[in-house]
């Protein structure tokens, strides 16, 4: 018996976990302390009451004969399909809902998706890149390589023509860095994916906080997408389904390679690994699509905006670089003073009590910057932001 070698390519933690022990070591050593945690991207509003109702509604047709569900279809249940696809089209997008693939979360679609594809194939990351892209590439023992965003490009990297990949990953509205591509940009990638035969895996979990009418929503906006993308989304951030884990992904119809559909090879692979996402869950998705839903998932919105407002004006006043904050619920901030990204880190655990996310943790793009997050109370934030108003301002 051998264990998979690729492993040990691997960092010895995940970026999440790291941060968690360091926080619980000082809490241990500093129970007087109130620590406010601006770090990792858990939502903390209450679900939408229209999707709880939805819920409870579908728990109390367990108990009937005629309501019962047992194993789902591995596609998702349609009614769920059919919401997903005219959310799209109120929108402007075509996206049917045959195409549309539910699960229980983005995260499990990004490393699951890489089944369909050789292990010979070389991936594209931008750097700083959220974790799960990388570590699933190199669990498989694929090549990866980097595109380096930073100040110069506005953390937004470009296509390079010298540079040759089969598969590559965007994620917009940026998770770490908040930037969001403009339709003019990701033209841009369309095309050079086009022109190579790649498939751009497209992460737009963040999509509802977009409110610039300039920056895209779903790569579907952009001409030829169709032919060279997989969307994946997630109810997690919009409906904050993070706890009841519930995503699904988007494989078109032109969207094939060496003669085969892509979405055919995708049902083949979840019919047979997966079990589908549970019906009362995919019930309470689909409720976040009614007016009601929508209405009430606004309101959470707004109140993880107004959190990242305060964290961007604090900022603003103390004269400190940051992308995102707008169009998004991440700040990605340089750390003042020329300090490290741990070092800063370390500095707000003990002199602010306040916990983000190291950049480097990101990558090697991400020395020297940090991750805010607005998924806090407004009391909470408040509070951090006259804490480092306190320690940082001159």
């Amino acid at each position: 018996m051998k264990l998979n070698k690729y492993y040990d390519d691997l960092k010895d933690s995940y970026l999440f976990h790291t941060v968690a022990v360091k926080t619980a070591e000082y809490a241990k050593k500093n129970p007087d302390k109130k620590i406010i945690k601006l770090g990792i991207g858990d939502v903390t509003r209450p679900l939408p009451a229209a999707c709880v109702r939805a819920m409870k509604e579908a728990c109390d047709e367990q108990l009937t004969v005629a309501g019962f569900r047992g194993y789902g279809p591995y596609e998702g249940f349609d009614f769920l399909r059919g919401a997903i696809s005219d959310y799209y089209a109120g929108r402007g997008t075509k996206v049917g809902a045959h195409e549309i693939y539910v699960s229980d979360g983005a995260k499990s679609d990004i490393g699951n998706i890489l089944d369909l594809f050789d292990r010979g194939n070389t991936v594209l990351v931008p750097d700083p890149v959220y974790p799960v892209y990388v570590d699933t590439n190199v669990m498989c023992g694929r090549k990866v390589i980097y595109a380096e965003s930073n100040e110069e490009n506005g953390f937004l990297p470009a296509p390079d023509d010298s540079v040759s990949a089969d598969l590559i990953y965007i994620c917009s509205p940026n998770n770490p860095t908040g930037a969001a591509y403009t339709r003019d940009a990701l033209a841009e990638w369309v095309k050079y994916a086009r022109s190579r035969g790649a498939i751009i895996l497209y992460d737009a979990a963040y999509e509802a906080f977009i409110t610039d009418g300039a920056l895209a929503r779903s790569i579907y906006e952009i001409d030829g997408a169709r032919e060279c993308a997989i969307e994946f989304c997630s109810f997690s951030k919009n409906a904050g389904f993070t706890g009841e884990r519930c995503g699904y992904c988007v494989l078109p119809d032109e969207l094939a390679a060496e003669g085969k559909k892509l979405a055919d090879m995708w049902l083949r692979r979840q019919s047979t690994r997966y079990n589908g996402a549970p019906y009362i869950i995919q019930r309470g998705a689909a409720a976040a699509f009614t007016a009601e839903g929508q209405a009430q998932i606004k309101e959470n919105l707004d109140y993880y905006k107004k959190n990242a407002d305060m964290i961007g004006k604090c900022l603003d006043s103390l004269g400190i670089y940051y992308t995102g904050g707008v169009n998004s619920p991440y700040i990605w901030l340089k750390c003042p003073d020329d300090m490290g990204s741990w070092e800063f880190f370390d500095l707000l655990l003990n002199e602010c009590q306040v916990v983000g996310t190291p950049g480097e943790g990101f990558g090697k793009c991400g020395k020297g910057f940090f991750r805010l997050t607005s998924f806090n109370t407004h009391e909470n934030t408040a509070e951090a932001v006259e804490r480092i108003k306190a320690r940082f301002g001159k």
